[in-house]
């Protein structure tokens, strides 16, 4: 939303622009402190900032990128607490304000290592951050951003879907800019017509996205196909440059327009909790690409990122830095010498 810009940036310029803008939800992660355990039956709790793409934001900025989110949070203790966390970890807010009558989002989940983590949504009536509005945006420096990230929750109704349109229709025009990423982001219960009158918003938000981001289930919902292979082709077709499509156990699968498909297994880990997993990779992704890493090292190093989060326990608090990635490889390359697989 717009509001004046913090001292010395510019959104003109890429000097002042920001390295990673991300756009959608936000709310409070309520996590069990006890793993295996109904909720039902829980007694204690943790409160984490949340929602996918302030996690990817998080993430970059974990990286040493400097970011931003897009989105709205109710007017009330939870919106207040979700600000704070923002700027306690380097993102900038500027635009996350607030919705009077709406409560910030709550996200209670359930974990079952190594692959059952049932996910509870408070969203009602509707959320604030479906409340961005395309005539709130600043589009100056949403241009200006080296990277912008938005998601198909985003899509999923009005008055977001608009925005989120706008906001990728504003980086349609070339400029030098690195990317504009799609993440899929197929949430089911956000959207009331299902997966047929979702594809054609997907279709339309493709177009404008340089990158598209998602996981088999997801690509399906916005191609119409399953085969991995034939989703990565299916999304090139639909108009990004990349497209990376992430299969769970048998890894990553990235196609770039240029030719370049590289396929890379998975980090072998002890899960704890997988759900921030996919936002670590997203941060990753975003750091790789403004780095101006070949398509194999960038995902090489999501996929790492991914991994170590899905070892801990929570999600935004849980991203890797620079320095814990490059311990992580160490790890791995120390394992191979010994002749110990590491995927």
């Amino acid at each position: 939303m717009t509001t004046p810009p913090a001292d010395g940036f510019d959104a003109g310029t890429l000097d002042g622009a920001f390295d990673v803008v991300t756009m959608g939800r936000i709310g409070v992660d309520v996590y069990p402190l006890q793993t295996g355990v109904s909720l039902a039956d829980v007694e204690t709790f943790g409160k984490f900032l949340g929602g996918s793409p302030t996690n990817v934001a998080v993430a970059a900025s974990r990286l040493g990128r400097r970011t931003a989110v897009v989105s709205r949070t109710g007017q009330d203790p939870f919106g207040e607490y979700c600000r704070r966390a923002l700027t306690d970890f380097g993102v900038d807010d500027r635009w996350v304000t607030p919705v009077p009558g709406l409560p910030t989002p709550v996200t209670f989940c359930e974990i079952f290592p190594p692959d059952d983590f049932p996910l509870y949504f408070y969203r009602q009536p509707t959320a604030p951050d479906l409340q961005i509005r395309a005539a709130e945006l600043d589009l100056t420096a949403l241009r200006a951003a080296r990277v912008l990230w938005v998601t198909g929750t985003g899509l999923c109704e009005e008055p977001s879907r608009e925005a989120t349109l706008a906001a990728l229709a504003a980086r349609a025009a070339p400029r030098d800019t690195v990317a504009t990423v799609l993440d899929l982001d197929w949430r089911p219960m956000f959207w009331s017509d299902g997966p047929r009158a979702a594809r054609p918003v997907y279709r339309a938000a493709l177009e404008h996205a340089t990158v598209a981001v998602g996981n088999l289930e997801e690509c399906e919902v916005a191609t119409g196909v399953r085969d991995p292979a034939a989703c990565a082709d299916a999304l090139l077709d639909g108009g990004v440059e990349l497209a990376v499509v992430k299969l769970g156990p048998d890894g990553v699968l990235a196609a770039h327009r240029d030719g370049t498909r590289v396929r890379v297994p998975p980090r072998p880990v002890d899960v704890l909790n997988g759900l921030g997993a996919g936002d670590a990779f997203g941060g990753s992704l975003c750091h790789g690409l403004l780095a101006g890493w070949d398509v194999e090292r960038t995902v090489h190093r999501a996929n790492a990122a991914g991994a170590l989060v899905a070892s801990r326990l929570a999600c935004s608090t849980a991203m890797p830095t620079t320095g814990e990635l490059d311990d992580f490889f160490g790890a791995a390359q120390t394992a191979r010498s010994a002749g110990t697989p590491t995927g």
